[in-house]
C-alpha cells in the first residue's frame, strides 16, 4: 500500500510516517511539503492508494489541492488532517470530495484507529462534525457519533442490495458518478437510480449528509463487488427502482 502525506512540517509527517507502520504490511509512504511537490510526486512515480493532505499548506491551499486530487485522480481517497475542525470546516472538505477528516488535536490512539476505520472502507468524522453550525437534514438526529471500532454496520442491515451498498462506498469517496458507472459497468441511470435509493434509506439529500449519516452510523463496506453485465445490471436496476 501507497500513502502520501501532505503537510508542511516534517516533524509531523514523520511521526505519522511512523504511526502508519502497524497497519498494513509492506507500507510505502510518500511525503510532500506543498501541494505542487505532491503533485509532482504522483507524476513521476504514479498513483498511491491514500491521501492525507493538511489544509493550511504553502501555495496551493489544502483545500484548493484536495479540489484538484478529486478532479485529477477521483479514484484515490482523500482524507483531511488539520488542526481547525470546526463544523464548518468539516463540511467544507467533505463538500469537496473528502472521505473522512482526522483533527491533529486528536491522540495516538484516537488518530490509529481513526486510520484503521478509513483503511477498512469505513469513514471517520470528529465529534464537532456533528455538534452545532449548519443543520444535516430536517429529520436527522442532531447527536449520535460513533467512535472508531472493530465493529460497525454494514449497509445491508439497512436495507440495501449489495449493489447499491457499492454505489454508496464509492459515493462517499468523493467519486462521480461516470467513475462510479465505469468501475462498477453501469450505466449512469442506473448509478444515478442506486445513488438516490441509497440517499432515501439514509435519510438524506447530499453526498456530504450522506458521508456525516455514514459516519454516525458507523457503516463498514465490503470490497465492491466485481462489474457485473447488463442483464444483471437491468435487473439491479429494477430493484433500485422498487426502493425509490
Amino acid at each position: 500500500m501507497k500513502i502520501l502525506l501532505i503537510d508542511d512540517h516534517p516533524l509531523f509527517r514523520e511521526g505519522v510516517a511512523l504511526l502508519l507502520k502497524p497497519l498494513v504490511d509492506e507500507l510505502e509512504t510518500w511525503e510532500a511539503g506543498s501541494c505542487e511537490e505532491a503533485f509532482a510526486l504522483l507524476e513521476q512515480r504514479g498513483a498511491v492508494d491514500l491521501v492525507l493532505i493538511d489544509l493550511g499548506l504553502p501555495g496551493l491551499s489544502g483545500l484548493e489541492g484536495l479540489g484538484r486530487l478529486r478532479r485529477d485522480h477521483p479514484e484515490v481517497p482523500v482524507v483531511v488532517m488539520s488542526s481547525a475542525d470546526d463544523k464548518d470546516t468539516v463540511l467544507a472538505v467533505l463538500d469537496a470530495g473528502a472521505m473522512g477528516f482526522i483533527p491533529k488535536s486528536s491522540t495516538s490512539q484516537i488518530m490509529l484507529g481513526a486510520l484503521r476505520l478509513i483503511l477498512a472502507h469505513g469513514i471517520y468524522l470528529p465529534p464537532s462534525a456533528f455538534l452545532g453550525g449548519r443543520v444535516l437534514s430536517p429529520t436527522a438526529p442532531a447527536h449520535g457519533f460513533a467512535a472508531p471500532t472493530a465493529q460497525g454496520r454494514r449497509p445491508v442491515e439497512l436495507g440495501m442490495t449489495p449493489r447499491q451498498a457499492d454505489v454508496l462506498h464509492l459515493l462517499l469517496q468523493g467519486k462521480p458518478a461516470k467513475l462510479i458507472g465505469r468501475q462498477l459497468n453501469l450505466s449512469l441511470s442506473t448509478v444515478k437510480a442506486h445513488t438516490s435509493a441509497v440517499l432515501r434509506v439514509l435519510n438524506v439529500t447530499t453526498r456530504t449528509q450522506a458521508v456525516l449519516a455514514a459516519s454516525r452510523m458507523n457503516l463498514r463496506f465490503d470490497e465492491p463487488l466485481p462489474a457485473q453485465g447488463a442483464a444483471v445490471d437491468a435487473s439491479d436496476s429494477c430493484t433500485a427502482s422498487s426502493n425509490r
